[in-house]
């Protein structure tokens, strides 16, 4: 089962190379998001985590290192998650419900990591 674990960091993999890629080049309102949670430089931060997401996600897609790049990406998805994602201050319901959704969906994404971090996503006992 060696294959299934790899084909299934490629596709964890590919999400964080797609929006990582975005936060770098084209960072818009992440860094206000960022800039609200006091994070300092927050332009800096965002391109940074973004470039996180690339390096972590390119690890997933090759197999390089990919238990350390499912850690990294886990670090990543937190600040991401709480400035994005942050639907327990929405007071419109329908924003709400969109933002607990993308929570929601990074909660999943960060137990796929963590699966994979500790290699039961990529064991050759399966």
């Amino acid at each position: 089962m060696r294959i299934v674990g790899r084909i299934a960091g490629a596709v964890v993999g590919i999400p964080f190379i797609w929006l990582g890629y975005d936060a770098v080049t084209a960072p818009g309102r992440r860094v206000e998001l960022a800039a609200k949670l006091g994070v300092p430089r927050p332009e800096d931060a965002v391109r940074f985590n973004g470039a996180a997401m690339v390096v972590g996600g390119l690890g997933l897609l090759t197999g390089v290192q990919s238990r350390v790049a499912a850690v990294g990406l886990i670090a990543a998805l937190v600040p991401t998650t709480a400035a994005g994602h942050a639907f327990w201050n929405d007071e419109d319901p329908q924003a709400r419900k969109a933002n607990r959704t993308q929570f929601l969906k990074n909660l999943g994404l960060a137990g796929g990591l963590l699966a994979i971090a500790v290699g039961s996503a990529s064991s050759s006992d399966d």
